[in-house]
């Protein structure tokens, strides 16, 4: 259980090139946007990782309360304005140093330290600039049953620790707003606590904290998990190495385009994909990117209880009549596209095959 990283290796190892990259017969696509089992308390608290304290308060905010008194901050055109404006000029510094990769909230100054609370995509951080150098640190707490407090009347870091006040939550599908996500408390009152020292952790000094490591599958004792020469914090997909071939390729270009928005450089933010698939795995991609398991039971802890990935490529289905054909789908949130794919004189030749937009 240690490293669950290498446990998918195994089990990605026992199934053939054929069984993981391509479909036979009537097996079906794999499919990332499956519904999240509803946690109770008693799960939470289940999976809870070791790190985490959690206090019980008897005096608290609850969380209908605390976010309708968010809610009057910018209720209005007004004071949404001013609200975001007031925002942008409080996490100026942060925003700067971190290349806008998060949210910002709860800004802390003491004396040549600075500490914000940071979410993106994958879930919640520390963020620290020391002497003018930036750093994160992921929490390894999942936003799918952990909230926080929008209003907090003490410092997120005190006395050797980090932590917030918040509540227990569970995820509530708003109807007709596909891949909208709000949230609704199971557990109000709670006090959640991470030392510093364990937060800080790295290792084996490549960037990226050992929480952030063990919740995505990369290895916190060797900074180049993948072995290709490039430490993981500047290799853009540090769990596999890169390989040049036609099926990379088309993997490669299904990928989600930004256009001309430099990622390269974003250390924090990732794309993650679930699939076994070795072609998959082995794209050189524009952006960060990590992969998860299909199988559950491989799943790092973090990953079993969040799901963190926004878009999906499927398998490759092979044309019986023309070996230069295949047929292939990719999703987002609200999406789906298939396409035909032929390759042609070294490169792959597109067309969508059908879909939907919801």
């Amino acid at each position: 259980m240690r490293y669950l990283f290498f446990l998918f290796l195994i089990v990605s190892c026992s199934k053939s090139l054929e069984e993981r990259c391509f479909i036979n017969g009537d097996e079906k696509y794999f499919n990332s946007n499956e519904e999240p089992k509803a946690f109770t308390v008693k799960d939470i608290l289940e999976n809870k990782p070791d790190y985490l304290e959690i206090v019980n308060l008897k005096n608290f905010r609850s969380f209908k309360k605390d976010s309708l008194e968010a809610v009057n901050l910018y209720n209005t055109l007004e004071k949404s304005e001013k609200y975001w404006k007031d925002q942008k000029t409080l996490f100026s510094d942060f925003d700067e140093k971190f290349f806008g990769q998060f949210l910002y909230s709860f800004k802390q100054i003491e004396g040549n330290m600075k500490y914000a609370l940071g979410r993106n995509c994958l879930g919640y951080w520390l963020l620290e600039i020391k002497n003018d150098k930036p750093s994160a640190y992921f929490l390894g707490l999942s936003f799918s049953h952990y909230q926080f407090n929008k209003l907090q009347h003490n410092p997120i870091v005190k006395d050797g620790y980090f932590q917030l006040e918040g509540s227990f939550v569970k995820i509530v599908k708003v109807p007709g707003l596909p891949g909208y996500d709000d949230y609704s408390a199971i557990e109000d009152g709670k006090l959640f606590k991470i030392k510093l020292e364990d937060l800080v952790k790295d290792s084996d000094h490549d960037g990226y904290n050992d929480i952030f490591e063990k919740s995505f599958g990369l290895n916190p004792n060797n900074k180049d998990t993948d072995g290709d020469g490039m430490v993981d914090f500047n290799d853009l997909n540090p769990m596999f190495k890169s390989e040049k071939n036609k099926f990379t390729q088309l993997y490669e270009t299904l990928l989600p385009d930004y256009g001309s928005e430099n990622l390269s450089n974003k250390n924090y933010y990732f794309e993650i994909f679930i699939s076994d698939c070795d072609y998959f795995h082995q794209i050189s991609p524009k952006y960060h990117v990590l992969f998860s398991p299909e199988d559950s039971k491989s799943k790092t802890d973090y990953l079993k209880v969040t799901n963190v990935s926004s878009h999906g490529i499927g398998k490759i289905k092979r044309n019986k009549n023309n070996p230069n054909i295949f047929y292939i789908k990719e999703w987002g949130n609200s999406s789906m596209t298939y396409y035909s794919a032929e390759y042609k004189d070294g490169q792959w030749i597109l067309e969508i095959g059908g879909g939907y937009v919801i």
